[in-house]
């Protein structure tokens, strides 16, 4: 890589950062919008608001496939690509994506470019991740990580809202218009500040789809699909325990999904920086703190302050969570390094849909809209178990292979 100056190299990162800040608005925003492209794009509305909303939920599971289909799909593809002219492309998909969204007559062919606009997703954040570590120097992957998922997390407290009030203001068309200018402004400037970095002839599709027969690699993708769904039960219901259990009026959601997006900024910054410290610890230490938030949430989150101390530290837990988890998969996929970066968001798309669907089952069951916060724990229980199963794996490895070589090993952190 060239050497840049501070402020191409501070622009650079700026840029990756601001991908990030765009996919985290295209993501969440839609949630807040439901209601808008349900009235406009699907019939009974009027009748039936309750039944339509939940059926234009399929925007929501129609993103989520992309991002689980697509970052696997981009990674192979782009094994040979440089990681810069890979990057250009991504975007650009984002900016048509997006666009296209705005125009689609139907809630037929929305539903499909939702699934479009989702596809590089996955690889964007792989690709950002690696760069933005390539870009800071050595030692710094954690943090170029951090630094690329940033975006994401201050979406959450600045993009989304934001995007939320324009598409209620001028109509949920002009959300994704938004969005679009967003990724053409961050295509723009990677197109004049990200140094190129030489492609990789030597690598094959096949040679990436290899780090799938990698069982450790299969260990770190359940960590992230099941331990990070424990957020994801919490976080679909957030709202409801905001009206229904704490009392609070609707004015008060954005409130509390802002406390939870710093602390998801606040979280993501200090996964980074501890996960160039000590990988194996980071992850360790924060699935148990993050069980402990989980299972005090359905005990605090009745009453206000509770609540909002209780969001605030589910996002930093969680977030803290995500640099470790995704620095891990990138090390045991060795030279797959861009698909174990991009399956971790594959990954937390299953957790997505699987914390959401299990929170749903016990509400649903009359065990109330606390009770998720008890599946989270469960959940990310689960995953510190898998994270445990992982770190006994790869020591016994090592242990193998320091008897069978007879030379020393150099320890993983």
């Amino acid at each position: 890589m060239p050497t840049l100056t501070p402020a191409r190299r501070g622009i650079a990162l700026f840029a990756l950062a601001l991908g990030g800040f765009g996919i985290g608005v295209t993501e969440f925003a839609t949630m807040g919008l439901l209601p808008d492209i349900a009235g406009e794009l699907l019939p009974g509305f009027e009748q039936d608001p309750t039944r339509v909303i939940a059926q234009a939920g399929i925007l929501i599971t129609a993103y989520a496939l992309g991002v689980i289909v697509g970052a696997p799909t981009f990674a192979v593809l782009g094994a040979r690509a440089s990681m810069s002219t890979l990057t250009f492309w991504l975007l650009g998909l984002f900016v048509v994506g997006s666009l296209a969204s705005a125009i689609m007559p139907s809630f037929g062919t929305l539903a499909v470019f939702r699934f479009i606009a989702a596809l590089p997703h996955g690889a964007y954040f792989g690709v950002a991740s690696l760069l933005a570590a390539r870009i800071m120097g050595p030692g710094m992957q954690g943090r170029g990580i951090a630094l690329a998922l940033s975006g994401l997390t201050i979406a959450n407290v600045v993009g989304v809202p934001l995007a939320t009030w324009l598409g209620q203001l001028a109509g949920w068309r002009w959300a994704y218009v938004l969005v679009a200018v967003i990724f053409a402004v961050t295509l723009l400037l990677t197109l004049l500040f990200l140094p190129r970095v030489p492609g990789r002839p030597d690598r094959s599709p096949l040679g990436e789809l290899g780090a799938f027969t990698n069982f450790r690699v299969w260990i770190m993708i359940a960590v992230g699909a099941i331990g990070f769904g424990g957020f994801f039960a919490v976080y679909s219901y957030i709202a409801e325990v905001t009206t229904r259990e704490t009392g609070l009026s609707p004015a008060a959601v954005p409130w509390v999904l802002a406390v939870l997006g710093i602390g998801m900024t606040i979280g993501n910054l200090i996964g980074g920086w501890a996960s160039d410290k000590d990988l194996t610890k980071t992850i360790l230490i924060g699935f148990s703190s993050f069980i402990a938030v989980l299972a005090g949430y359905g005990f605090v989150a009745s009453h206000p302050v509770g609540l909002f101390a209780a969001a605030f530290l589910l996002g930093v837990t969680s977030s803290a969570l995500i640099p470790s988890i995704q620095a891990r998969l990138i090390r045991v996929s060795h030279e797959a390094a861009l698909l174990g970066a991009a399956v971790n968001h594959a990954a937390f798309n299953i957790g997505n849909s699987l914390g959401a669907w299990l929170g749903g089952l016990v509400i649903a069951g009359g065990l109330g809209y606390l009770a998720p916060g008890w599946v989270g724990a469960v959940l990310a229980a689960l995953g510190l178990v898998l994270a445990l199963i992982g770190v006994a794996v790869e020591r016994r490895d090592k242990a193998r292979n320091r008897n069978t070589v007879g030379i020393p090993v150099v320890g993983e952190d």
